[in-house]
Parts: structure tokens; C-alpha cells; sequence
């Protein structure tokens, strides 16, 4: 097999004007011990690629705040790598609030990402802030800010969030979050890379200069990553669909159809100039590992 795209967009550069390509992965606190130890593999296996940083989730209405300050505690001393710990405001006063970071800064975690979060009931219902609580994510990034010296990563829909009243508001929302002192947006899932740069072409027409990060999600499993898409407002195209249809009891053909939608996303961005990337691993480093190498990231 030739040159992928993506190899043959940086053997025409020349060595001083190649593009430095950073990702950083997300992962979820395991519920199991056998999930751990998949976790701390996967995280042992994509460490050496050197991320910005890693990302550990923060379950609805913080039901996972243990486990996640435990796991960004063990990764931050551990690993060398840098943690970034999820943080929502859902359900929790400021004062409560406030301890998860302050907790957060005593274990070496100086990287959050500062989410509003979604309401026990699901995304798409009304979000209801605590009546002592931080009011939105904006809101939420002025009250890290004001605590300490927090690199701060904030979420951003290229399908514009199902609560949105129209993409004036999304765009307005956004800039809000990133005025109030985030450093990055980092997008939710998108399976279509035109409504990536669509998204993109709206911020900047509206003054924001702040990257915004393609967030890439690896189809592991198309069954689950539909239920994911669905609860979460994001589109799964007809021609997407189409390619994992009658794959369910075929895992070989559909990890190898799951790599190829993957690695067309990721280069068509790369040829397009995106030089950041962050990837949802769903604990798991095989499709992200190879990805990786797509991009030119080898294991130091």
C-alpha cells in the first residue's frame, strides 16, 4: 500500500515547516476492576505519544468525583503525563463546587474542563442551575479562574447544542465561556467534517481566536457511539450508517471499516490545516494508536 494522504502532505514539506501535530485523548473513570485495568493499559500504551494532556470524565451531577480525582491524581504522578479532570456544575452549590477544584490543585491537577454538564434526566431537558450554584459554564470558567492559575478547556457543538435557541446564541455562548478566561474550545463528536469548518468560520466571524479542537470520536462500536450520538444531539450521517450496516456479528470487518472512516476524517482535517486533535478513547488504544501514526505522532 502507498502513501497515505496524510504521509505524503508531510514528505513534500520541507523538515523546517512541518507542522507540530498535538493530540490529547480522553478517558472515563472505570466502574470494575477489569475496566481499570484496561484503563491504565490503554493509558500505559498511548503515554508514550507524548499528549498535551489526558482528560478524565466527571459523571452526571459529579457521581464520579472520587474516582475521577483519583485517577488524575494517579495519572499526574505516575505516568509524567499531564491530567486535565472534567468539572460540571450540575447539582452542587459554588461552595461545593469550589472544593472539587481547590481538591483538584492539592493533587497537581492544574488543567480542568469546565463543562455546565447535563441534567440527571438526559441532554435535551431543561437545564435548572442550583440556586446557590454556578448558572452556566461561563459562569463556572470565571469561578475556576478566580481560584488559581488553571489551564481551562471548554466544549463546543459544530451541530450546536440541542438547547440552543439558534447559532447566534451557540456562537454567543461560546464566546462567553472563552472570554471568561478558558484557553481552547474542544468540540463534541462530529462525523462530518464540513460542519466542523462551518462551525470554525462562525467564531472567528464573531471574534473568537481561541483554538477550537476537533474532538474525534473512534467508531469501537457503531451500535454504542448511535446511542451516544443520539443522547447528545450529534448526527450520524445516512452514508456513515450505511458502511456499518450488518457488521454487528462481524468484528473484523467492522474494526477495519471503523479505521478507515477514521482515518479519512483525520487526514482530510489534517489536509485542511488543523494541527490539534483530541480523541474520545472510550478506554481503549488500538484505533487511537493507529490514528496517531496517521498523523506522523510516533512513541518517544
Amino acid at each position: 500500500m502507498g502513501p497515505t494522504r496524510a504521509e505524503n502532505r508531510l514528505s513534500r514539506q520541507p523538515e523546517s515547516r512541518l507542522p507540530e501535530i498535538a493530540v490529547s485523548f480522553e478517558f472515563f473513570p472505570p466502574k470494575t476492576d477489569a475496566m481499570e485495568e484496561r484503563f491504565w493499559d490503554s493509558l500505559a500504551r498511548l503515554a508514550p505519544l507524548k499528549p498535551r494532556f489526558v482528560s478524565v470524565t466527571y459523571g452526571a451531577g459529579g457521581s464520579t468525583r472520587e474516582r475521577t480525582l483519583r485517577m488524575v491524581s494517579r495519572i499526574t504522578t505516575d505516568s509524567g503525563v499531564p491530567a486535565a479532570a472534567h468539572l460540571t456544575c450540575v447539582g452542587a452549590t459554588r461552595a461545593e463546587v469550589d472544593d472539587v477544584v481547590r481538591g483538584y490543585a492539592e493533587a497537581g491537577v492544574s488543567r480542568i474542563v469546565a463543562l455546565r454538564g447535563d441534567p440527571p434526566a438526559g441532554v435535551g431537558q431543561p437545564f435548572a442551575p442550583h440556586p446557590e450554584g454556578y448558572q452556566n459554564a461561563a459562569d463556572l470558567v470565571a469561578g475556576i479562574r478566580k481560584l488559581g492559575d488553571f489551564d481551562i478547556s471548554v466544549a463546543a457543538y459544530p451541530e450546536k447544542h440541542p438547547q440552543s435557541l439558534d447559532w447566534d446564541a451557540e456562537i454567543d455562548n461560546l464566546k462567553r465561556k472563552l472570554d471568561a478566561g478558558a484557553a481552547r474550545a474542544i468540540t463534541q463528536m462530529f462525523f462530518e467534517n464540513a460542519d466542523y469548518w462551518r462551525f470554525v468560520e462562525r467564531a472567528q466571524k464573531a471574534g473568537i481566536t481561541a483554538p477550537i479542537v476537533p474532538g474525534i470520536q473512534p467508531i469501537h462500536s457503531f451500535k454504542q457511539i448511535s446511542g451516544f450520538a443520539g443522547r447528545c444531539g450529534a448526527l450520524i450521517p445516512q452514508w456513515l450508517a450505511d458502511r456499518f450496516e450488518g457488521l454487528d456479528n462481524d468484528p473484523e470487518t467492522h474494526a477495519l471499516v471503523a479505521a478507515a472512516v477514521a482515518a479519512e476524517q483525520v487526514t482530510e482535517l489534517l489536509d485542511s490545516g488543523v494541527t490539534e486533535f483530541h480523541f474520545y478513547t472510550l478506554n481503549r488504544s488500538n484505533l487511537v494508536l493507529a490514528l496517531a501514526r496517521l498523523l506522523g505522532i510516533r512513541p518517544a
